[in-house]
């Protein structure tokens, strides 16, 4: 398992039985989300205002208040992420909550880790995309060209895969700017696809193998420790 990627916001999960509340809760903390756990319906809603969640896991069965009502509540003046959890098979059910408001339905048992690949999906798909970068970028001798697909180092033709391109342009086209894995995953896969973040950090590996002079010292693209990956602003300047 890898270690946390960094406090990526918090996740409110609605469910009354705390085995499954737990290990989904130790899942999410593995991926460096925190968490806040409630078992009862009746104080989904209040742990919502409080905790100001990023996303919402909501169990359709549970004591005083049940998942369609809590979705139907979030939904009044909230579009925070929900992904419901359900024992219930029926396709009845999955309209419903569908219907209702919900991002994503799990029917249990389930995967807790293709839940969290989920979540982290869904939430790739409800942020804003990262403007397109110029069709031509260059620096300190490194060239990215959009239109013919095509980087250069100091006239060198450079061969990379498709991801590595998309990457290194997002990267090059706003110099400085801290990316998180997440954002980087945007560049490469179909919206919704789940796909592991730390997958960026192989593709950054090979592209520092074949852009950098010293790739144990990147002149070009720098590690944001707990985050993710920048470009560099400056010709000079090289990763400590």
């Amino acid at each position: 398992m890898f270690p946390p990627t960094g406090n990526q916001g918090t996740v409110l999960i609605v469910e009354d039985d705390r085995n499954t509340a737990a290990l989904v809760a130790t899942y999410l903390e593995r991926e460096g989300f925190s968490t806040v756990v409630v078992h009862d319906g009746g104080r989904a809603l209040q742990a919502a205002g409080q905790c100001n969640p990023i996303f919402v896991i909501l169990d359709v069965m549970l004591p005083t208040m049940d998942g369609w009502e809590i979705c139907r509540a979030l939904r009044r003046n909230s579009d925070v992420p929900v992904l419901m959890l359900t024992a219930r098979e029926e396709e009845i059910d999955r309209v419903t909550g569908l219907a209702m408001g919900a991002d994503d339905y799990v029917v249990k048992p389930f995967s807790p880790r293709e839940l969290v690949e989920r979540v982290k999906a869904i939430l790739r798909r409800s942020r804003p995309a990262i403007p397109r970068p110029a069709a031509t970028l260059s620096f300190g001798g490194l060239e990215l060209d959009s239109e013919k697909h095509k980087v250069t180092r100091d006239g060198r033709p450079i061969m990379l895969t498709s991801s590595e391109f998309k990457i290194l342009r997002a990267l090059m086209g706003s110099p400085g700017k801290a990316f998180s894995r997440e954002e980087l995953l945007d560049q490469c896969y179909r919206q919704g696809e789940a796909v592991i973040d730390r997958v960026i950090d192989v593709h950054i590996g090979k592209l520092r193998q074949k852009i950098e002079d010293d790739p144990s010292q990147p002149r070009f693209i720098q590690t944001v420790r707990g985050h993710g990956y920048r470009f560099s602003e400056e010709e000079g300047e090289r990763e400590a």
